[in-house]
């Protein structure tokens, strides 16, 4: 008799759950992949610095070419929530060992850029705080003083 009972509750358990996947209600989360450069250390970057100096800045690329070892590319990609990707680059060009030039753009990592960026997506963490605890924090990273 508990048999009988159980099957179709299960199967009742198993149809919400595959129904609720196909509605998209459950969470996406973000998707960060590649280089992420922070805007400091690429800011530091001049011609004349060798490919070793870069690499202390940067880290290893994401893409060296084997026909053309003088460009080197630090690609990330970015998806909010199962939302459009976007997709930042940096190329460097090489004379044999020397940086010449840098094109493209990055990805921004400062923490007040961060920060700011956050708030597009919702409240501070943690979130058992109060509204008046939350906007104090809120106020308190604003001016630079962190968590």
């Amino acid at each position: 008799m508990t048999m009988r009972k159980t099957i179709p509750t299960l199967l009742l358990a198993s149809a919400s759950v595959l129904t609720l996947g196909a509605c998209h209600v459950l969470y996406k989360p973000d998707v960060q992949q590649g280089n992420l450069l922070i805007g400091k250390n690429v800011g530091e970057l001049k011609p004349g610095l060798t490919k070793q100096q870069v690499i202390a800045l940067l880290g290893t690329p994401s893409v060296v070419s084997p026909f053309d070892t003088n460009q080197w590319n630090y690609v990330a990609t970015m998806q909010h929530r199962g939302g459009s990707i976007k997709e930042r680059t940096l190329t460097l060009y090489f004379d044999n060992d020397t940086l010449v030039r840098t094109a493209g753009n990055y990805m921004k990592e400062t923490p007040q850029e961060l920060l700011q960026e956050s708030h597009k997506y919702g409240p501070l963490y943690p979130t058992n705080l109060t509204k008046q605890q939350q906007k104090d924090l809120e106020k308190k990273q604003q001016q630079g003083g962190g968590g």
